[in-house]
C-alpha cells in the first residue's frame, strides 16, 4: 500500500531517528510534526521547533499541551538562522529534520517559506546531521512563490554529491492541484 505524503515523511524519519537524539522541526506550523518528533525521540531527546510566526509557535504549544512531552524548545526565528541556535544550545549532532514548505495552514497565506532561506537552512543542517540521518522536506508548491522555492530546493538537492548523500523524491504524479511531494536527503 502506498503511503500518503505526511505518513511517508514520518515513516522515513521514524526509521532513522533514535531515542535520545536532538531533531529539528524547521517549520513547526500547527505542531503535528513537532508532536511526532517529540514522541520519536522520547523524554531523553530534544526537538527544536522553528517558525517565524508567533501564531505557529502558539498552535504548536497548544498541540503539545495535550501530551506529556516536555522535550521541545521553541524558536521564533527563521530556520535559516539554525546554526546560531544549535551553537547556543551546544548541539553538535542532529538525528533528523523535517520541513513543511509553503504557508501556515489556516494562517496568513502571504507569509511563506522561500527557496533562499530553505536552502540556507539545509546547508546549515547537513554538516551536523548524523551519518544515515535524514532531512525530509514536504514541498507544497501550489501557492504563489511555491514554484520558485520548489525549483531552488530541487536544484540544490540534485547537485548534492552522491558520494556524500542519497536524495529521494517521492510523490503522486496523477493527482490534481499541484500535489505535494517529498525530498529526503540522507547523509552517507
Amino acid at each position: 500500500m502506498l503511503m500518503n505524503i505526511i505518513n511517508y515523511a514520518h515513516y522515513l524519519l521514524e526509521s532513522s531517528i533514535d531515542k535520545g537524539e536532538t531533531v529539528v522541526d524547521a517549520t513547526c506550523g500547527n505542531g503535528h510534526d513537532t508532536l511526532f518528533l517529540s514522541r520519536v525521540v522520547g523524554q531523553s531527546g530534544k526537538v527544536l521547533a522553528f517558525d517565524i510566526q508567533e501564531e505557529a509557535i502558539e498552535n504548536t504549544k497548544q498541540a503539545l499541551s495535550e501530551s506529556s512531552y516536555a522535550n521541545v524548545s521553541f524558536i521564533l526565528d527563521s530556520h535559516a538562522n539554525m546554526t546560531t541556535h544549535l551553537k547556543a544550545q551546544n548541539i553538535e549532532l542532529v538525528g533528523g529534520a523535517i520541513f513543511n514548505l509553503g504557508y501556515l495552514p489556516k494562517g496568513d497565506k502571504t507569509i511563506i517559506t522561500n527557496g533562499e532561506s530553505t536552502v540556507e537552512a539545509i546547508q546549515h543542517l547537513l554538516p551536523v546531521l548524523k551519518t544515515n540521518g535524514l532531512v525530509v522536506l514536504v514541498v507544497y508548491h501550489g501557492h504563489e512563490g511555491g514554484k520558485d522555492e520548489m525549483h531552488a530546493v530541487l536544484k540544490y538537492a540534485m547537485n548534492l554529491s552522491q558520494r556524500s548523500y542519497h536524495v529521494l523524491q517521492y510523490g503522486f504524479i496523477n493527482q490534481q492541484n499541484n500535489p505535494p511531494f517529498i525530498i529526503a536527503i540522507q547523509k552517507r
